[in-house]
């Protein structure tokens, strides 16, 4: 019975929840050629590589990625969950207008969106939460926490985002 037991042990901590945040090593790799072998869950974060300058995030709804650029090179990466049929995430160029790091939905019954960055006054924000895989959310762009609470610490307000 002991045997079982750790089997069961072993193999739960071998899966990956999906949402569960998963920083990923760069190994002198370009962070562009991580973000494209990102899993449902994983982020991959080197601010050194550009320590100041302006930043620009791009999220791509197609591949379901994020990469934040500064001074035109790639710091991070991240898989993100944006919304679902019927909740469109909005395309276009938005900027970053209000943080709250323990913000609640005034829209979804008080839904928790943790690291929340404001992208429309209508409701469109960057966030923690879960990542299932697909686009899921009700039009958020939602990250791993781990990756939502680096970009709320590196990102000022007024920072441009891009969503195409």
């Amino acid at each position: 019975m002991k045997r079982i037991t750790v089997a069961v042990l072993a193999l739960a901590a071998s899966i990956s929840v999906p949402g569960q945040a998963q920083q990923v090593e760069r190994a002198e790799r370009r962070v562009l050629d991580v973000a494209r072998q990102l899993k449902n869950g994983q982020f991959v974060w080197a601010p050194e590589l550009s320590p100041s300058g302006p930043l620009l995030m791009v999220v791509n709804l197609e591949s379901q990625r994020a990469v934040l650029f500064r001074n035109g090179i790639p710091i991070g990466a991240s898989t993100v969950s944006s919304g679902a049929e019927g909740h469109e995430t909005p395309t276009g160029v938005f900027t970053i207008l209000q943080k709250n790091i323990d913000h609640k939905s005034n829209l979804y019954n008080d839904a928790p969106m943790p690291y929340m960055q404001r992208l429309t006054w209508g409701g469109v924000a960057l966030h923690a939460g879960n990542l299932p895989g697909y686009p899921q959310s009700h039009g958020c762009i939602r990250l791993p926490g781990d990756a939502a609470r680096q970009l709320f610490r590196e990102v000022p307000i007024g920072t441009v985002v891009t969503i195409r």
